[in-house]
């Protein structure tokens, strides 16, 4: 027999008890079911090309199975969208892959309503006329900051770019070799400022720079001294930098009629007194400024624990030029931006619950003690229910993540898991996969979840995934 007669047609699949029932249990869309089939079948016609499968070894019902099966696992994997929600038990709370910071209820719930309906966005409601969407935003934003004025764009890389831009396109920018840093996906402060037009001029070494280096540098091509906060690595040692008040006073000591800007990328941007806590020793945005800077820049998504953003801060007159610059437009965010970070700030400068709701400065200050009571109550809950899952109570570290405070190791506690007949990946991957994927770490060949950054809503997740995890057989 022609082995390809073998293969079920589409709609016979399609027809079949198990495949209605497959469509009704998952509520897979039609069309997309019978994508799937025809690419199932396809692949089985594949097989037989490669002389995979003959006529003797199956039969078109065991071949019809083979599709199923295959089916009733994408089916179990099945989300209408590519962007899912996780449950992130690695620990690390503002995890780059995982979409770093969560917002907080009321910034989510501004989001809704925002997307939901109509808005202001550009309407000035006291005169009923056309209004900037600059002005949503610019207050909190300065009160928040501590400054006279500020804005915000896509991402603080853009915020980086468009400073350059704006004010040194064609110009000198000073900056110490030792924070000529790269960030994520191979981004380099050097290319942004070679892209932006700017010419840089590298001053000191890559452990020192002293204030000598950068009056030596200056002349009278200079726009701008950039200090760029070094929060994805630590340089340690025999080391030396120059803060932003000193390089105020080397500026403003020029015999230069317009002094250049002294302007500081923060990166992460911390609105939160971390290190009064003992954790890292993140500058405050607002010291930034006290400190001398004229502009300054850092993230939305990081430390202030808000939306994708990036934040300019500093003196009116200059962010008021950015305001006019052409790339404003271009860098603009949208109404869902603005809300979600009009409501993380708000939260900042009228806080009445010690910003406890901020899901980012929440989890980055949860003790050690804090967590083994939810971990202990979690362990207990499911302990006896088990038959080849192991359960263990277990002391780690988390990261703080996003390429801030890459040294703090934040004391943390967890459950390490291990299960008959499948290794620690094995393990791992089942947690990936399903409705609600649970990201976790693997460690000495366990699964280890992290407590830190599970809500109640992940415990419930998570506590299914064991239970789910028990009553399969071997590798899965």
């Amino acid at each position: 027999m022609n082995p390809y007669q073998l293969l079920p047609p589409v709609h016979e699949v399609l027809v079949s008890p198990e495949a209605q029932e497959l469509i009704d249990i998952w509520q897979v869309p039609g069309k997309l079911f019978k994508d799937w089939v025809q690419e199932e079948v396809d692949y089985e016609r594949e097989l037989i090309a490669e002389k995979k499968t003959s006529d003797d070894s199956l039969t078109r019902p065991q071949l019809t199975s083979q599709i199923l099966k295959r089916l009733t696992r994408r089916c179990r994997d099945f989300s209408p969208y590519n962007l899912r929600h996780v449950v992130n038990a690695t620990g690390t709370v503002l995890h780059t892959n995982l979409g770093r910071a969560r917002l907080s209820e009321r910034a989510a719930a501004q989001v809704v309503k925002s997307a939901t309906h109509y808005s202001n966005l550009e309407y000035d409601l006291e005169s009923g006329r056309r209004g900037s969407r600059h002005s949503i935003i610019q207050d909190m934003l300065a009160k928040a900051s501590g400054t006279e004025a500020a804005m915000v764009v896509n991402n603080n890389a853009a915020a980086v770019y468009f400073i350059l831009r704006a004010f040194a396109q064609g110009a000198e920018v000073i900056v110490s070799r030792g924070e000529l840093v790269e960030i994520g996906g191979s981004f380099r402060v050097s290319t942004i400022m070679e892209e932006s037009g700017a010419k840089l001029i590298e001053v000191g070494t890559t452990n020192k720079t002293h204030p000598s280096d950068y009056e030596e540098a200056l002349s009278d091509k200079t726009a701008m001294i950039m200090k760029v906060h070094t929060s994805n690595f630590k340089t340690v040692g025999f080391t030396e930098e120059v803060p932003a008040k000193e390089l105020k006073r080397i500026v403003s000591s020029s015999a230069s009629e317009d002094a250049p800007i002294v302007y500081e990328d923060l990166g992460s941007g911390s609105l939160y007194p971390f290190k009064n806590e003992g954790i890292g020793d993140e500058p405050l945005v607002k010291q930034a400024l006290k400190d001398g800077a004229d502009l300054i820049s850092f993230s939305g998504d990081k430390l202030l624990g808000g939306p994708q953003a990036g934040v300019i801060a500093g003196r009116k007159a200059l962010i008021d030029k950015l305001k006019k610059h052409p790339l404003a437009r271009v860098l603009r965010v949208d109404k869902m931006t603005l809300a979600a970070l009009e409501a993380t700030l708000f939260d900042y400068v009228y806080p009445e619950n010690e910003l406890n709701d901020n899901p980012t400065v929440r989890d980055i200050l949860k003790s050690r003690e804090q967590i083994r009571e939810t971990v202990q109550h979690t362990f207990n809950e499911l302990q006896g229910s088990l038959h080849s899952v192991s359960l263990s109570v277990e002391e780690e570290t988390s990261k703080v993540g996003g390429g801030t405070m890459p040294l703090e190791e934040l004391p943390t506690c967890g459950i390490a898991l291990t299960k008959e007949g499948m290794s620690a990946n094995a393990c791992e991957r089942f947690f990936r996969k399903g409705d609600i994927p649970v990201i976790c770490r693997v460690s000495e060949d366990r699964l280890f979840m992290d407590f830190r950054t599970l809500d109640k809503e992940d415990l419930l997740v998570v506590k299914n995934k064991i239970l789910a995890l028990d009553n399969v057989n071997g590798e899965g």
